[in-house]
């Protein structure tokens, strides 16, 4: 697996560079040599936010954590990254490496593993409106995302409420 680090607002030291790449390479054992794991070192103020995402056959797994400094945030991301792939296991166990899951976990117990399940469907008609409706009916409401039709292109958006409380616009593409 190839690691890329990108540094955002601040500047990554040979030490934390080496113990992200030596921390991210165990995850070997679940991916091929042509997958690519992009680390995201972002400073945001005092916070420190680690993004790791992995692409990998045209599938992704992304996880995230804000924290005081990055060293934690590697260790706090990485059992996320693996709960993702063990709570997919059975979708992904084609795609990932050949005998991926016959040792056992790298950070995590089996038992720590949570399954969830679709327990309710919900059905509501889109209403036409502008980005900013969206993000007022967002705040409205006090959901952290609200799906609405665009009232110029009729197609479906999504308006989210980021982790840092500003809104995030999720335009939706179909796949080629």
């Amino acid at each position: 697996m190839r690691i890329e680090i990108i540094e955002k607002n601040c500047k990554a030291s040979e030490k934390l560079s080496g113990v992200v790449g030596k921390k991210i390479a165990r995850l070997d054992k679940y991916f091929d040599d042509d997958s690519l794991c992009t680390v995201y070192l972002k400073q945001d103020g005092k916070y420190s936010k680690t993004e790791v995402t992995i692409l990998y056959k045209g599938n992704m797994i992304r996880a995230e954590v804000a924290g005081d400094n990055f060293y934690d945030g590697i260790d706090a991301v990485l059992p996320k990254i693996e709960n993702q792939i063990y709570r997919h296991k059975s979708k992904l166990e084609s795609k990932l490496k050949k005998d991926a899951f016959f040792d056992k976990r790298l950070y995590l117990e089996e038992a720590d593993v949570p399954v969830g399940k679709l327990v309710r469907t919900k059905t509501f008609k889109l209403t036409p409106m502008t980005t900013e409706e969206a993000a007022e009916q967002l705040d409205l409401l006090g959901h952290s995302f609200y799906i609405f039709q665009d009232a110029e292109t009729n197609e479906v958006r999504i308006v989210y409420l980021r982790a840092n409380g500003d809104i995030g616009l999720i335009i939706p593409e179909k796949a080629k």
